[in-house]
Formats: structure tokens, C-alpha cells, sequence
């Protein structure tokens, strides 16, 4: 199974990069704001759920292949390290405005569920997100790949669940903070691009 060092890296991880404003972020609190709680939390879900998808689709993508090819798990593995980087680089240099919420009309709850599970899954840098991310912590001489990717897809999920609920709870105060401090999205993406770099190079490294 994952070493808790392992673990505890992803978990630090995933959690850095949900708690930075992005997309998912800004769209959660925008329909909290116009339609109340209810449909913030519906619109987590329905992020979550696409999150899930994605882990699925990485899961029974690559699990298999990475278990019988040391090669292709390697290959896999540094073509994720590669990507990781340049979204890093390109995060980093990419000049970004002021960061505002986007405007949306008041939805249903199974409407905004609805949006953010489609939104999530036909995103193709998610997609392209998971299979460079995920494998950089699966370590085949730890046991089944499927119950690794299993597990780290669950954390990931979850944690998306926790991050959406609790920014549709708090919405008010923190819709507000943005509005009151909209530079935030100037510094952005370089902490971002920050974490992407420093993942990279750490993952490349440790494998010399």
C-alpha cells in the first residue's frame, strides 16, 4: 500500500492547489452568492462527481498498463513530470488580471449539479491533469496499481467535497474578501505555477 510519507505529500498536494482560487473555486462561490447555499453544495457535487469520473478514466486507462510494463510506467510517469512543469512554467509567466467571480443567474440545485458535473467532465486539461498527476504517486512495488489509483482518487474526491461544502457555507465572507482584495489573482498563478514546478522536479529527482 502508499507509504504515509507518500500520502501525506499528495494530501498537502491536492489540498494546496483546491484552496488556491481557480475555476471550480470562483464557480462554487458564484452560485452560492446568487442561489444560496443549497446550489453552491449542489454545484461542489457535481464538480466532485466529475473529479470522480476523471479518476475512474485514469484508473482503468493506465492501471493496467503501468502493473506489466516497467517501460510504459516510466514513460508515463516522466511524460506527467514534464507536463506538471510546463503548466508550472506557464502558470508562472502567464500575466493574469484581477480575479472576479463569474456572474450567475439563480439555478436550481439539480441544474447547478448538473453544470458542474459536465463543466468538470468535459474539460480536457482535467482530464489531462489526472493522467500526468496521479501516476506520479503510484509506486507498483507497493502493492495492486488499481487500489492505489482507487485510493488516491477517493482522497482527491473527497477532499473536493470538503473544499466546494465549505466554501458554499461561507460564501458570503468569502465572496466578499475577493471582491475586497481582487489583486489576489495577479500572485495566483505564480503560487500555482510555484507548486507545479516544485512537484515536477521533486518527483524527477526522486526517482534518480
Amino acid at each position: 500500500m502508499i507509504s504515509l510519507g507518500v500520502l501525506t505529500t499528495y494530501f498537502i498536494v491536492v489540498l494546496g492547489l483546491m484552496l488556491i482560487p481557480g475555476p471550480a473555486t470562483l464557480l462554487t462561490l458564484a452560485r452560492s452568492v446568487s442561489g444560496g447555499r443549497r446550489v453552491g453544495l449542489a454545484t461542489g457535487l457535481g464538480i466532485a462527481s466529475g473529479d470522480l469520473f476523471h479518476t475512474i478514466m485514469a484508473t482503468f486507462g493506465l492501471s493496467a498498463l503501468l502493473a506489466t510494463s516497467a517501460l510504459a510506467f516510466e514513460i508515463v510517469k516522466y511524460a506527467g513530470v514534464i507536463y506538471l512543469i510546463y503548466l508550472g512554467f506557464k502558470a508562472f509567466i502567464e500575466k493574469t488580471e484581477s480575479l472576479d467571480m463569474p456572474a450567475a443567474q439563480a439555478i436550481t440545485a439539480q441544474r447547478a449539479f448538473r453544470q458542474g458535473f459536465f463543466t468538470e467532465i468535459l474539460n480536457p486539461k482535467t482530464a489531462l491533469f489526472f493522467l500526468a498527476f496521479l501516476p506520479q504517486f503510484i509506486h507498483p512495488e507497493s502493492g495492486s496499481v488499481i487500489a492505489q489509483f482507487a485510493l488516491l482518487g477517493a482522497i482527491f474526491v473527497g477532499l473536493s467535497i470538503c473544499v466546494t461544502s465549505l466554501l458554499a457555507v461561507g460564501a458570503g465572507s468569502i465572496g466578499g474578501w475577493l471582491r475586497r482584495n481582487r489583486s489576489v489573482g495577479r500572485w495566483q498563478g505564480k503560487v500555482v505555477g510555484t507548486i507545479y514546478v516544485a512537484l515536477g522536479l521533486r518527483l524527477a529527482l526522486q526517482q534518480q
